[in-house]
């Protein structure tokens, strides 16, 4: 393990402190929630210390269940990761199924002569078999299909209906997609063809930001049973809980971080305790604090309103599926603007500056994606897009958070990372994958012990525990 911490974790003694700040940064996408909800489990169990958590993507679940001491229901028997709901995260797109449902049924429709003309072959055999072997009552099956086949291509029949019936398929889903992509246009004008409006995005995330504030109310309602509120409702209610117990026991700082599509920036929006809600925009000029002002959004504020567009926000996958909508307050930066958000793979190096600049000393970052860093571990390719999809957000998740602890380390900060050294579980296998390597299922289960063995493994046993030997050393 320590020939991958970062050069910031390795120097000076001891590698890690509970009495320095420490930042807790989930990042990554999909089924990587998973692997953060075993980490933290090891990280409760463990007592370790956690300040502040910062997160993008799906990390953003397990940072609001972390910041208001509600993680356990990531992990539990009926917890976010173990809810037969996740399963449908993060599916097809409806209407791209509808399409695609439509066009099978057009060719299923267009197979039905070639289908007639095969049963030929099955019934000629059969009928000559009969006969040979004289059986009493033998029909002439012959004869009968070919009263059928004269019956099924005479020029009022099959010729006749069957291209009707592809025509009227396939329009009806064609008029269904313009219609609802012109219903969902979203509330930002757009550019370009208007037919490509029948072309929808190819997964949706619906699910999952509605799976989030479903658990989120879970935890929020106790025992009561109480009609789920909107988004907007339940994130008032959520920061107001995490407000008004910064500083108590399980209760954390919490950093989310979007990329806006529309200004090419990252947006941070964070719920900080009172000491340092200036250090988010202090700057050494009224210009720059000015700009920090375009870029930082305080969640005590009126910026409570945005959460449910950042959550929404943060579980969206870059092109794959639509971006979240933002419309900021009159009085903001951006002057009643709506603005589209989505996540970026690389954001994390962001959130670790962010976590530095209020005061982090020591951060540790936690990712569900492999480092191949060994010859000999090549896998073969996917040829499905989901999954060349995830594949592309896995590799690109390693390669940030691998620059951003080498960037973000220094003198006066230690970074730390927990990952797994095999995951064979790619982004968007909800329902588990086929491990090559051991030749079994590997599942989000046992995700989630993966990464509560990793986190004992890589982090609490090797760095917090030798911390601790040294601490208590004459």
């Amino acid at each position: 393990m320590t020939d991958s911490l970062p050069p910031s974790a390795l120097a000076g003694e001891p590698h890690y402190s509970p009495l320095l700040r420490t930042g807790l940064i989930l990042t990554g996408s999909g089924t990587a929630g998973a692997y953060h909800a075993g980490v933290l489990r090891a990280l409760h169990e463990a007592g370790v210390k956690i300040d502040i958590v910062g997160a993008h993507g799906i990390g953003t679940i397990g940072a609001l269940f972390a910041a208001v001491d509600g993680a356990p229901r990531l992990w539990d028997e009926k917890g976010f990761w173990r809810s037969p709901a996740v399963k449908t995260l993060y599916r097809w797109h409806p209407m791209l199924r509808v399409l695609a449902g439509a066009l099978a049924l057009s060719v299923a429709v267009v197979a039905v002569p070639i289908a007639v003309m095969a049963l030929g072959l099955v019934v000629y055999p059969i009928d000559f078999v009969a006969k040979m072997l004289g059986l009493s009552g033998a029909d002439d099956w012959v004869s009968a299909y070919l009263r059928m086949a004269s019956a099924g291509f005479a020029p009022e029949a099959l010729p006749t209906w069957l291209p009707r019936i592809v025509v009227l398929v396939l329009g009806a889903a064609a008029l269904l997609a313009l219609v609802v992509g012109w219903i969902n246009r979203g509330a930002r004008r757009q550019r370009g063809p208007f037919w490509w409006r029948m072309a929808p995005v190819p997964l949706s995330s619906r699910r999952a930001v509605a799976q989030c504030w479903h658990a989120m109310w879970d935890l929020l309602r106790g025992a009561a049973q109480l009609k789920q509120p909107t988004p907007v409702e339940l994130s008032r209610r959520y920061l107001e809980l995490a407000a008004e117990n910064l500083g108590q026991p399980g209760f954390r700082e919490i950093f989310v971080a979007v990329h806006d599509l529309d200004i090419h920036r990252d947006l941070v929006f964070a719920l900080v305790a009172e000491p340092r809600r200036r250090e988010l925009f202090r700057r050494p000029t009224v210009e720059a604090i000015e700009e920090r002002r375009a870029e930082v959004f305080d969640l005590s504020g009126v910026a409570r309103e945005y959460l449910p567009a950042v959550v929404a926000g943060a579980l969206t996958l870059p092109v794959a599926t639509e971006a979240a909508f933002v419309t900021f307050a009159l009085d903001a930066y951006w002057r009643g603007e709506t603005h589209r958000l989505t996540d970026r793979p690389g954001i994390v190096a962001r959130v670790v500056d962010e976590l530095k600049s209020i005061g982090a000393e020591q951060i540790l970052v936690v990712s569900a994606a492999p480092e191949n860093h060994r010859p000999h571990a090549l896998t073969p390719s996917w040829l499905d897009a989901r999954n060349r999809l995830g594949e592309y957000l896995q590799s690109s998740e390693a390669a940030a958070v691998r620059d951003a602890t080498y960037l973000g380390a220094g003198p006066s900060v230690r970074v730390f990372t927990i990952s797994p050294e095999h995951n064979p579980v790619g982004p968007f296998d909800f329902a588990g994958a086929f491990d090559d390597r051991s030749d079994r299922v590997f599942g989000l289960e046992e995700l989630i012990a993966r990464g509560y063995e990793d986190a004992y493994r890589q982090f609490i046993e090797p760095v917090v525990g030798a911390s601790g030997e040294l601490l208590n050393a004459p």
